[in-house]
């Protein structure tokens, strides 16, 4: 019996490239708050990244072809009074992204659709409802405007974005502060790190606790969990001697771990990101100037390791592109957008392969972004997994439709606040006021270009 002393992969060659420097984005001064997020969110239109900012939070979203020195005085999204903590985009619509921040509230923005022409302070909706910092905000991956946001007050909240009101509010779960939180495939579940050393696997809807492990790693510092595709939960932390740690678990059996392998003894919080076509999960650093990547499998070990992607500068942060923005005809398989202290660098990851052809192995039909069930329908009970699309011809966006949010109760609100009655026809000439103001700035800001084009066209003219 011969021992394949080599295990067959096709990710074992998977190597790491930083693009030039003329394709980076240069002189960003990136957030120095002392909070283990990855700073940095992408899709495939914008790049969006919080940075430093006077009296408030702020941070920048760039159109991805949008790279080189970054003027000092380009538009940033600045509505926070407190630094911004955490951003996500929207899944199902490459224009809306949320952000959460120091200032207790979750934002939620709608980005027009060539970036950002002037600063943007007015949200589409705040939701309020912690009452600390909010650190973590995540989109669910199938229910359309359904956003879960996590605090320093220890709770998780789900919002339906559409109305601007909270859903379902998990407060007695987490004793300490909340490291992470993940949506599993097609979120019906979601996993936890908590300060009391535990992983939670918890279905919100029923506001139950599924699952926990209490000290999955043994560390004091920081976790995180992710789900993967198979149901399995992915953890990474920190060892008594302060080894980083990565382990596998499975919910079903939280007493052991499938998987558990030491790293290192460096001191940064591992980030993980997951692609659930290929099943590699990415590690990265807070710190390190180092991306690691493994490949899970149902063979022991389970994780196995396949390369590291190294450089000389350390990472303050990490973006991650979904599958669809990828380039398929040069076996992309991955892209970070790697945060300096003062540049944002794209670092892509490839298989190398001879042929021209589209690979159909390396790109399995992934998630898109047409989202399968409404808000409405996931909070009654219904699940859905995520619609996929191919990548055989590549990615082409469609139409994003705007971000509407219909708050059922501001007007009873107003009327609470002002205590007296309105009655309908007052009700419907407030409505026809309302109409005429949006109209009017709509004027307004249709003649602002037209004077702005008359003006270029002026000083081009010899008088």
């Amino acid at each position: 019996m011969f021992k394949r002393v080599v295990r067959q992969s096709k990710f074992r060659h998977v190597f790491g490239q930083a693009v030039k420097n003329d394709q980076c984005y240069d002189d960003i001064r990136v957030s120095r708050v002392t909070w283990d997020s990855a700073f940095c969110a992408v899709n495939p239109k914008f790049v969006a990244i919080i940075v430093e900012a006077s009296g408030g939070g702020a941070f920048m979203v760039l159109p991805l072809h949008k790279s080189g020195r970054i003027d000092k005085a380009y538009p940033t999204v600045c509505g926070h009074t407190g630094p911004v903590l955490d951003i996500d985009w929207c899944p199902h619509n490459d224009q809306v992204i949320a952000s959460g921040s120091e200032d207790c509230t979750v934002m939620v923005w709608q980005i027009p659709e060539n970036g950002l022409v002037t600063s943007m302070s007015e949200p589409v909706v705040v939701l309020e409802g912690h009452s600390k910092r909010v650190g973590i905000v995540t989109w669910h991956p199938t229910a359309r405007n359904v956003l879960l946001s996590a605090g320093c007050d220890n709770v998780v909240i789900i919002w339906n974005v559409g109305t601007g009101e909270a859903m379902i509010t998990l407060e007695d779960m987490h004793p300490d502060i909340i490291f992470s939180v993940c949506w599993n495939r097609n979120g019906s579940l979601i996993c936890t790190a908590c300060k009391d050393k535990k992983i939670r696997v918890i279905d919100p809807r029923k506001e139950e606790i599924i699952a926990e492990k209490d000290k999955a790693h043994e560390g004091a510092r920081p976790m995180r969990a992710i789900f993967l595709s198979d149901g399995k939960v992915f953890t990474t932390g920190f060892s008594r001697m302060s080894e980083r740690q990565l382990g596998l678990w499975d919910p079903d059996n939280m007493e052991e771990p499938v998987s558990v392998h030491e790293m290192d003894t460096s001191n940064g919080v591992l980030l993980p990101f997951y692609d659930p076509d290929t099943n590699v999960v990415y590690l990265c650093g807070k710190g390190d100037s180092s991306i690691r990547y493994f490949e899970i499998t149902d063979e022991a070990p389970f994780v196995h390791y396949l390369n590291t992607f190294t450089t000389k500068e350390p990472q303050r942060g990490m973006g991650y592109m979904p599958k669809r923005g990828l380039d398929v005809n040069k076996c992309e398989i991955a892209r970070f957008y790697k945060l300096h202290e003062r540049k944002c660098e794209p670092i892509i990851m490839t298989v190398p392969r001879k042929s021209d052809l589209f690979q159909d192995d390396l790109y399995p039909d992934t998630a898109g972004p047409e989202a399968p069930l409404e808000a409405e329908e996931w909070i009654e009970g219904k699940n859905g997994d995520p619609i996929l699309i191919s990548l055989k011809h590549g990615y082409i966006p469609g139409k994003n439709r705007d971000l509407k949010v219909v708050k059922k109760n501001i007007l009873d609100n107003k009327m609470t606040r002002v205590s007296c009655p309105i009655n309908p026809k007052s009700e419907a000439k407030l409505e026809e006021v309302l109409k005429e103001m949006k109209s009017l700035r709509e004027l307004v800001s249709s003649q602002e270009k037209r004077i702005a084009k008359l003006e270029e066209q002026l000083s081009k003219m010899d008088i």
